[in-house]
């Protein structure tokens, strides 16, 4: 059992030939009850950057893991849908880049906060590497 991350290229035409990598869905926590069971069920690791909200869930036997599944929030108090896009893109390429070191049965709502823009990217590295300690031990 490999805990490899696999991403695929992206199928946006607006982003062909520049190699960009995506998050697959099955990576990501898509509905409201995803996210609703990682808030009330896990434990929170707060940052000066984001608040994460972690929840490990068991395993079936009988099943695969599909791997570690992530989520993104960000209030629009953190201003407009530019600048929240920006700062939830900058978190999920940290988080993509290092989700293989991270157990399968892992599930992860990443709240931004406002300091997560100014922050230098050494700093979002720190902080996502931090959580994933966390989980892992």
């Amino acid at each position: 059992m490999t805990n490899e991350l696999s991403v695929t290229p992206t199928n946006n035409p607006a982003s062909a030939g520049r190699g960009q990598l995506s998050l697959p869905k099955s990576r990501r926590l898509l509905k409201p009850a995803e996210f609703r069971q990682v808030y009330d069920q896990g434990f929170k690791v707060p940052s000066t950057c984001f608040v994460a909200f972690c929840l490990k869930a068991p395993l079936p036997a009988d099943s695969a893991p599909a791997g570690p599944r992530i989520g993104f929030t960000t209030p629009r108090a953190l201003g407009k849908a530019t600048v929240r896009n920006r700062m939830r893109r900058r978190l999920r390429e940290t988080v993509r880049r290092n989700l293989g070191k991270l157990d399968a049965s892992w599930s992860i709502v990443w709240n931004l906060r406002r300091a997560c823009l100014a922050a230098p990217q050494v700093q979002l590295e720190s902080e996502v590497q931090r959580v994933f300690e966390r989980c892992s031990g």
